[in-house]
């Protein structure tokens, strides 16, 4: 009686989902979550110095986290990616707390993620948006319209939603092989807008130029994402990991030469974080006299930048879902709507917060300043959870018992050397997280309402926590009593 009161492991508790993804499904899904051109545009506003700086974070970060993650996946193949793990290595409230923090990250990520979409939409018509790409209304509304797309969406399941999915990871890739053609035109006909060279490649030291470096190894995060939906994907063992090496060249090439085809059409001065993959398109288009390139080309980064936000929108809604299931959230959260399959509590959950985000974040400041302190706070909030995973890695890399998982070469000693180096660079980057961006006119305002945040999020998970371990303890002893 005593061992069938004993709590179940969420992993065991997990209502039986749909196993919706392929391996195709896996890999469309890596391309569109674990690449950004937003991140295009803000490397090429830093200039040729970018691209050392995109090839150093794919080697501290990217490939720590991709070795950490195929590991970990392959041994623990359970809905909850992250959560699960740091809970096995650490305890129920570590590995609450690397869950919620991941989570919230994404709060301030949708809205900033979604100014990003609508200052690209500008150009479907054609233009650049004129007084509306300074319009708070016009962003707000146009952010608002993506969050309830993508929530509508997921909400009707993973069968329903992988389709957005792929559509973004296709257009993404279409709209960055056009980005590299035009770029390699405008480098042939008219020379390169920016002078690339090993002297022009050489990053800066000055603290603008360290902080740039958080931005550079948080665009290099992903491949944590898809095993949070672990329990829906066909054979996960297996699929999982061979997915993320198929899609990481892909992602390695959009941001690369896609940041080298921006510089090669803008000089850096010139590009607009917000809208600068179109802004490149449409100069080279407009001086070749391929117009109707630039209303197809922006409907292109839309369509993949709907595709981001449906993606991150499924994977996140799945750490509150098991949350639920452990009774650290109300056990609605864990529950799986019987008609699409879907956590819908979750879902909806997590779209109304960010649609909150998306009114607080602008705060009185401009539209940009608002991105800007989206971006820090995403960058710091999102990066926290990844100190516990790559402490879970060095934790649970002796684990006798995984006997089927897979093995790199080199066995522990890289898994080790891959986790060590994805924490030392981790703890880096939350630190430089904290630094305002060089072009923001009110820092104070600016570190203040970043630290804010982060306190905020982080706080308000430990509070949430002890709540629900108090109502997960009189579960239990209902239970008990039920049971003598």
């Amino acid at each position: 009686m005593a061992e069938a009161a004993l709590p179940i492991p969420v992993e065991a508790r997990v209502p039986q989902l749909k196993r919706s993804l392929g391996l195709t499904d896996v890999a469309l899904f890596y391309v569109i979550a674990g690449s950004n051109l937003q991140w295009v545009a803000t490397a090429a506003n830093a200039g040729p110095s970018s691209l050392p700086l995109w090839i150093g974070g794919c080697a501290v970060m990217f490939l720590p986290l991709a070795l950490v993650v195929i590991v970990l996946s392959s041994r623990y193949p359970d809905e909850g990616g992250m959560y699960i793990w740091s809970k096995r290595a650490f305890g129920p409230f570590a590995g609450f707390m690397t869950g919620w923090t991941y989570w919230t990250s994404n709060l301030p990520y949708f809205p900033a993620l979604l100014y990003f979409t609508a200052g690209n939409a500008l150009f479907i018509s054609g233009g650049s948006g004129g007084t509306l790409a300074t319009s708070a209304p016009y962003f707000i509304i146009v952010s608002i319209a993506g969050l309830l797309f993508g929530t509508i969406v997921n909400v009707l399941g993973l069968d329903v939603g992988k389709w957005l999915n792929n559509a973004g990871a296709i257009s993404r890739w279409s709209v960055t092989l056009l980005l590299i053609g035009l770029g390699a035109l405008a480098w042939s006909r008219f020379g390169p807008a920016t002078h690339v060279d090993v002297q022009t490649m050489r990053p800066g030291f000055q603290l603008k130029d360290i902080i740039f470096w958080s931005v550079i190894v948080f665009a290099w995060t992903g491949p944590e994402s898809l095993p949070l939906m672990a329990g829906e994907v066909k054979n996960p063992r297996r699929i999982i990991p061979l997915g993320l090496l198929i899609a990481a060249p892909a992602i390695a090439v959009i941001y690369i030469a896609g940041t080298v085809a921006v510089l090669a059409a803008l000089t850096p001065s010139a590009v607009n974080t917000t809208a600068g993959v179109m802004q490149a398109i449409a100069r080279v288009a407009n001086a070749t006299g391929w117009n109707a390139l630039t209303p197809f080309a922006a409907l292109l980064v839309t369509v993949s930048c709907l595709g981001s936000v449906g993606a991150w929108l499924a994977a996140v809604a799945r750490i509150p879902f098991v949350a639920g299931i452990d009774r650290y959230l109300p056990k609605a959260f864990g529950r799986i709507d019987p008609r699409w399959g879907s956590p819908v509590v979750a879902l909806v959950t997590q779209a109304a917060i960010s649609a909150i985000f998306i009114f607080l974040g602008q705060g009185g400041a401009s539209v940009r300043s608002a991105y800007n302190t989206l971006v820090s706070s995403t960058v710091i909030i999102t990066l926290i959870p990844f100190l516990f995973l790559f402490a879970s890695a060095l934790v649970l890399r002796q684990d006798p018992r995984q006997r089927n998982a897979l093995r790199l070469p080199g066995g522990q000693l890289t898994v080790a050397l891959a986790a060590c180096v994805g924490l030392a660079v981790t703890l880096f980057a939350i630190v430089l997280g904290f630094f305002p961006a060089d072009t923001e006119p009110d820092k104070l305002g600016a570190v203040l309402r970043v630290v804010g945040l982060t306190v905020l999020m982080v706080g308000s998970g430990v509070v949430v926590y002890l709540i629900g371990s108090r109502r997960a303890r009189r579960a239990l002893r209902c239970n008990l009593i039920r049971i003598l």
